[in-house]
């Protein structure tokens, strides 16, 4: 599958894998207004899931860009299944994509890797066809190139503007998210019957931000009150089955919600006739065995006007959020020695809290983007004192691995499974994972992939469902 891909006139050429130069006119799209080749036709600007980590602009990655950071650790159930992107110069000059992905189930990490590449490229076909549609006016302006200014006075035109700039977004959002889980049904080589993965995005241009989100993965905002004083703004709903809404209509598709005895604090999603599989969020990509009985993967879709007091956005998986208040993140970024070590030290900080809130437990996956509004980021000097090298930046070009790249990653051993997942004769295998990098298939009967011990955290229980012939009847 393929999209159009928006590159900014001052991007540099970057290599693909096979050494062959990519230029930003070979990448470039007639939207936005601009009158360059712009009536050719969409398919001339197609670009593969392959050739991604070539993109100027997009990483996906430890390191940093021109405005924000991130950093992504592994736990200690094994391989790390969250996935992360930030692609600067998403449709525009001033646009920008963020996204986190934390998979779960014995697929997890395929699904949230694949959720991370082609989302957005299905966000920009949608987008890129609303402007096609707009003929370069009116509509199309509003979305792509002019900004709904926060001191807009209420007058007709712009309630009229700003209805039709959320009215496109949302509907771009809803698009991309049901296309992408309508794929994950039908790809042949990853099985998402029990495996699936958060989505929380967020697309940045001028002083409007969109956001879409399902799943437990958020993102929250660090702003200034009038006293100058940093407070955390919470921008996404955690989409657990404990929210009435959310269980209200789970039960109304014959799902039940219930927690275990021993983590009475976390709902789970469960079949009508079977205990599994318990599944911890009420939406998500994947997880098809429960897509009939409520589980959704249609989006919270919010837009947000930026202020001048606004001053950093934060999105994280639930590895941070399960021991870190948003408080708690918005006083460590704010504090940071510098700004491209602000998601390093967020997820250092939520490592030592497992382990100090729950010893008994294996510490989850950790993933985090910091995004600071005013565009600015530390020198290179200042980057590199913080541990982090300019290889690890470019290494998000380079094209090596179309999947993922795990250079400068910091990962802790795993610990083995305490056997009560699997059977005894399961937990003797301890094979690595066999990965098709093409075309995205996993050999699990060889993997060791790994639940919680004592305070379970883990998204969604091992346990496949076991259908039986004799199902009660409703």
């Amino acid at each position: 599958m393929g999209c159009c891909v928006s590159t900014s006139s001052r991007s540099t050429c970057s290599s693909r894998s096979n050494g062959e130069k990519v230029s930003p006119s070979c990448l470039e799209v007639g939207c936005c207004g601009q009158k360059r080749a712009a009536r050719r036709a969409f398919s001339d600007h197609v670009i593969s899931l392959h050739h991604l980590p070539s993109i100027p602009g997009r990483m996906f990655s430890n390191g940093k860009n021109q405005s924000s950071c991130m950093f992504t650790q592994q736990g200690r159930k094994g391989i790390n299944q969250d996935a992360m992107v930030v692609w600067e110069d998403f449709m525009s000059e001033d646009m920008i994509f963020c996204g986190i992905f934390d998979g779960h189930g014995p697929h997890g990490h395929l699904v949230a890797h694949k959720v991370r590449d082609a989302l957005p490229l299905k966000l920009l076909s949608f987008l890129h066809s609303s402007e096609l549609k707009s003929n370069g006016i009116g509509l199309g302006k509003a979305c792509f190139k002019g900004n709904i200014e926060p001191d807009t006075r209420g007058s007709d035109k712009d309630c009229s503007a700003e209805d039709k700039l959320n009215s496109t977004w949302r509907e771009a959002f809803m698009k991309a998210y049901k296309d992408m889980d309508k794929e994950l049904r039908s790809h042949t080589n990853l099985d998402c019957f029990c495996s699936g993965s958060t989505a929380v995005t967020l697309v940045k241009q001028g002083s409007n931000l969109f956001l879409g989100n399902i799943g437990d993965s958020r993102a929250i905002m660090g702003s200034k009150d009038s006293n100058d004083s940093m407070v955390a703004i919470q921008l996404t709903v955690d989409l657990k089955p404990d929210l009435p809404s959310e269980a209200e209509r789970i039960k109304h598709c014959k799902g039940r919600v219930f927690a275990l005895q021993d983590e009475p604090e976390v709902h789970r999603v469960w079949l009508p006739f079977d205990d599994a599989p318990g599944l911890a969020m009420a939406r998500a990509f994947g997880d098809f065995c429960l897509k009939d009985y409520g589980v959704i993967s249609i989006p919270e879709f919010s837009h947000r006007l930026l202020t001048n007091r606004d001053q950093f956005i934060v999105l994280a998986s639930d590895g941070v959020w399960d021991v870190l208040s948003n408080e708690e993140v918005v006083e460590i970024v704010s504090s940071a020695p510098t700004r491209s070590s602000a998601a390093r030290i967020v997820v250092d900080s939520a490592a030592r809290e497992w382990k100090l809130k729950y010893p008994t437990s294996k510490i989850d996956d950790c993933a985090v983007v910091c995004l600071f509004l005013d565009g600015k980021m530390d020198s290179e000097s200042e980057y590199d004192e913080q541990g982090f090298s300019s290889a690890t930046i470019q290494s998000n070009h380079s094209g090596v691995n179309p999947i993922e790249s795990d250079e400068g990653q910091k990962t802790e051993p795993s610990l083995q499974r305490n056997g009560t997942v699997r059977s005894s004769e399961e937990n003797e295998t301890n094979g690595a994972l066999s990965v098709d990098v093409e075309n995205g298939t996993s050999s699990v009967g060889d993997q060791n992939w790994l639940g919680l011990e004592g305070v379970t955290r883990v998204n969604s229980l091992v346990q496949l469902p076991r259908f039986s012939e004799e199902r009660p009847n409703s």
